[in-house]
């Protein structure tokens, strides 16, 4: 292996080894004895990559990854696919958010933002009595513009946190619509409360609520008059923080678990409160989660 090469899987796996959140169940010397012979005669960065991969899978989170130069670029850049935010109100004075995940530039982020708060302006009304927050189709991305859209649903106050291998927490909270991290500001403008952040929230999850959907399903559990409906969640409630190396590659590292306001702290699928078997997208034409969903706000002293 040429020093270069060397050099460059060392870093990774010491990037590894000093956060991951598993680090402390991993067997380091392992680990870097079989990414070394994995390598094997590597001349150049790009021949260690998966041999880092490897590595990251040996952690056992389930949620790290790797992204090449290309893909790391990729992952930064003005042109995102994705699910638009959707808003409306439905009958018995209720209003419905379809929030999918979000990842890109800022000016991608921005547009979310927008298009998230407009959409919660559109779904409510001056006698909304309460929410269905969709996150069945949320796969991920960045939590923070997902918090900045539903934070005047969600209310102020803290709604969650982060906690790190040696158990150290840093809260998640909302500030007149807007989230901060440890009372710091993540980047967006406040945004008045709907219903004065408390009108009774039904949350919806399914398989494919993974990641930073998981995250905003974290910032619901413990919250007052607020519950889940669906499938459990996919199992992947933890944060990652991106570390870049010096030929632009990404570490996308597991580094903490998502906590929710209560203090619980979540590593595997989140259950919902209410199971109910999806039928839309399987031959079924009725949408048994949304209609479950709606029948308990409906119950609700404001909506009843």
């Amino acid at each position: 292996m040429s020093d270069e090469a060397r050099s460059y899987l060392s870093t990774a796996l010491t990037v590894m080894e000093d956060n991951a959140l598993r680090r402390d169940d991993v067997d380091w010397a392992e680990v870097r004895r079989r990414a070394i012979n994995e390598a094997g005669s590597a001349q150049r960065p790009g021949d260690t990559y998966r041999a880092i991969e490897a590595a990251l899978g040996r952690l056992g989170d389930g949620h790290s990854g790797f992204y090449d130069p290309k893909r790391a670029k990729e992952l930064h850049g003005d042109e995102q696919i994705r699910n638009p935010v959707e808003g409306r109100a439905l009958a018995g004075r209720m209003g419905y958010l379809s929030l999918p995940g979000v990842q890109g530039s800022e000016t991608v982020i921005q547009q979310y933002v927008r298009e998230g708060r407009d959409a919660v302006a559109k779904a409510s009304r001056p006698n909304t009595c309460g929410w269905v927050i969709d996150l069945r189709r949320n796969r991920g991305g960045n939590m923070w513009p997902m918090l900045a859209v539903v934070g005047p649903i969600l209310g102020d106050g803290d709604v969650g946190s982060f906690v790190d291998a040696d158990g150290k927490r840093t809260v998640w909270s909302i500030e007149q619509g807007s989230p901060r991290l440890d009372g710091e500001s993540t980047g967006w403008g406040t945004s008045p409360p709907v219903g004065g952040g408390s009108a009774p929230v039904a949350v919806l999850t399914s398989r494919s609520t993974a990641s930073s959907g998981e995250a905003v399903t974290v910032a619901f559990r413990g919250r007052p008059d607020t519950r889940s409906f669906g499938e459990d969640t996919t199992g992947v409630p933890t944060g990652n923080a991106q570390h870049r190396l010096s030929d632009g590659a990404i570490l996308n590292l597991t580094e903490v678990m998502d906590a929710d306001r209560t203090g619980r702290a979540y590593d595997s699928p989140i259950p919902p409160d209410q199971p109910v078997v999806a039928n839309l997208g399987r031959g079924g034409s009725k949408d048994h989660v949304l209609e479950a969903a709606t029948q308990w706000l409906s119950e609700q002293p404001g909506c009843a």
